[in-house]
């Protein structure tokens, strides 16, 4: 893959699962990786240090992006690390809750959109100033957002949000050179789907895919490297699934 030294990411939630998987590859190749956390400060500590023992650059950044000036505050505190110059943007921070329609409550959904959609959208425009000319944005979307898995409906929406984004970012800003895509992860071994870690979500997960075992992060964590690389260079306004052959 595409060597990356010399090149600025910043991977938001990047303190666990998909997020750290991303931070750690993005590392290996080279870039100096900004890792993004809310409240994980001593597991983005850790991240950091685990870059910084292998030989790269690294340090933590925190800001809440559930919040309406979440993503600015993030864009100022990246800006006066890096200086007018940002190559990889990750945005991966995102919040999932399990509910059915009838018990999905106004300040979930709000939730779900605000970290979901609303940060990544923003951040990306405050961002906008320091991107350039081979540039690459990453955005996080999910097998949720292309078929029913499980009850996630709002979550599902917030995903087929990110799909929505991904062709109207990549159209406005392909004239400057800037690549956008996302990633579609199927279920994956995380925090956030520690139901598949049971022996009866295992059972559904494998009944899902054509390959037969459980994502680990940093099988993600490979493609959203891939995307931010310039092997990449010819990509872009796609989503790509990673998700085991999910769902066929």
């Amino acid at each position: 893959m595409a060597d990356l030294k010399g090149k600025t990411a910043l991977v938001t939630g990047a303190s666990r699962g998909i997020g750290r998987a991303s931070a750690l590859a993005l590392a290996r190749l080279g870039a100096q990786v900004l890792v993004h956390y809310g409240q994980a400060a001593k597991e983005a500590d850790a991240v950091v240090a685990e870059i910084r023992k292998a030989g790269g650059t690294a340090e933590a950044i925190a800001a809440d992006l559930a919040m309406p000036d979440g993503p600015h505050q993030l864009a100022q505190r990246v800006r006066a690390i890096v200086g007018d110059r940002l190559d990889i943007l990750v945005a991966n921070a995102g919040v999932a809750k399990a509910a059915v329609i009838e018990e999905t409550t106004v300040a979930d959904f709000d939730n779900l959109f605000a970290v979901n959609v609303r940060a990544p959208f923003f951040l990306v425009q405050q961002l906008l100033p320091i991107l350039h000319e081979g540039s690459s944005v990453v955005l996080v979307s999910s097998l949720a957002a292309h078929a029913v898995v499980g009850t996630l409906p709002a979550y599902a929406a917030t995903k087929g949000a990110i799909d929505t984004l991904v062709k109207h970012f990549a159209a406005a800003l392909g004239a400057r050179g800037i690549r956008v895509n996302a990633v579609a992860p199927g279920v994956v071994a995380t925090d956030m789907s520690s139901f598949a870690k049971t022996d009866q979500g295992r059972d559904y997960t494998l009944s899902l895919q054509t390959l037969k075992r459980i994502a680990q992060p940093d099988d993600i964590g490979d493609v959203v490297a891939f995307l931010a690389s310039p092997d990449a260079r010819w990509v872009s306004g796609d989503t790509i699934h990673v998700d085991g052959g999910s769902k066929l």
